[in-house]
């Protein structure tokens, strides 16, 4: 990755805090505010401003789940001046609002909200396999048809995967409207962790934009690997990926039958939170 793009990410995540403008953080890449802009949306896939107000929903993610701030409070801490603007902000992209973000994390479930198909359209599937990194196994995969680069609500399908160690497993997504979407990944996975106590690794994989025509299953293969700070934070609120017990890989595809997301109780803390994109 270019390096100019390095140092204004370091930036980024370091200020976001602060009402950081598209310019200062051009000046920490050392380029121009045009020529940095389109730079970083051609590495990072999104603009340097939508980069910065994921990675503050992200931190207010962790602060809802980690602390007992008021909402307006986490609201200032991570760098929104209004109230209803934070909290529209945050509802949109992460499903749920912040107070319901919080209340049912500490319950211990909440239903996911299911697609919202467009019936003005034909629709068609996605499909294809999903690989570990090596080292990695047992793994609880979300998989979803998202509008954008990010994790973000809503999706337009989704499932979740159990992997094996060794083997792909395959997914469908059914019912995806034509158009064009982004396939994305978030996985935990037993492995060694970030930390030589920590057994658990979250896991992200993603494709490039791909076509969905009606009445058709579009092919898209997707290897997880881990987080990466360049990686824009997962928004979305996620059940509990916590990994099954270990599964025999079988010859053959589907190894493991992908089960749709649906409504029921899942937990909302995040997949392990503090091994989230970041």
């Amino acid at each position: 990755m270019d390096s100019a793009i390095e140092r204004a990410i370091e930036c980024i995540w370091e200020r976001y805090s602060e009402p950081l403008s598209l310019t200062e953080i051009a000046e920490s890449a050392l380029l121009s505010r045009f020529y940095f802009a389109r730079l970083f949306r051609d590495t990072i896939g999104i603009t340097p401003c939508r980069f910065l107000a994921a990675i503050r929903i992200h931190q207010a993610k962790r602060l809802l789940l980690n602390t007992s701030m008021s909402i307006t409070d986490i609201s200032s801490a991570v760098g929104y001046n209004s109230l209803g603007s934070f909290t529209n902000y945050f509802t949109a992209s992460v499903g749920v609002s912040p107070g319901r973000f919080r209340r049912l994390s500490r319950g211990g479930g909440f239903e996911l909200p299911g697609p919202q198909p467009d019936p003005r359209t034909g629709v068609g599937a996605v499909a294809g396999t999903i690989s570990l990194p090596e080292g990695h196994g047992n793994a609880r995969v979300y998989v979803g048809a998202f509008r954008t680069p990010i994790v973000q609500h809503p999706s337009a399908a989704a499932v979740i995967v159990d992997v094996p160690s060794g083997r792909p497993s395959c997914y469908h997504l059914p019912d995806v409207p034509e158009g064009t979407w982004f396939v994305h990944a978030v996985g935990v996975a037993d492995g060694v962790g970030p930390d030589p106590w920590d057994d658990r690794t979250t896991l992200v994989g993603g494709r490039d934009a791909v076509t969905v025509t009606a009445d058709s299953v579009t092919s898209a293969a997707v290897r997880l690997r881990r987080g990466r700070p360049a990686d824009p934070p997962v928004l979305l609120a996620l059940p509990d990926l916590e990994p099954p017990p270990p599964l025999a890989a079988v010859a053959g595809c589907p190894a493991i039958t992908p089960r749709p997301v649906s409504a029921g109780h899942h937990r909302a803390a995040g997949f392990h939170l503090r091994h989230s994109v970041s």
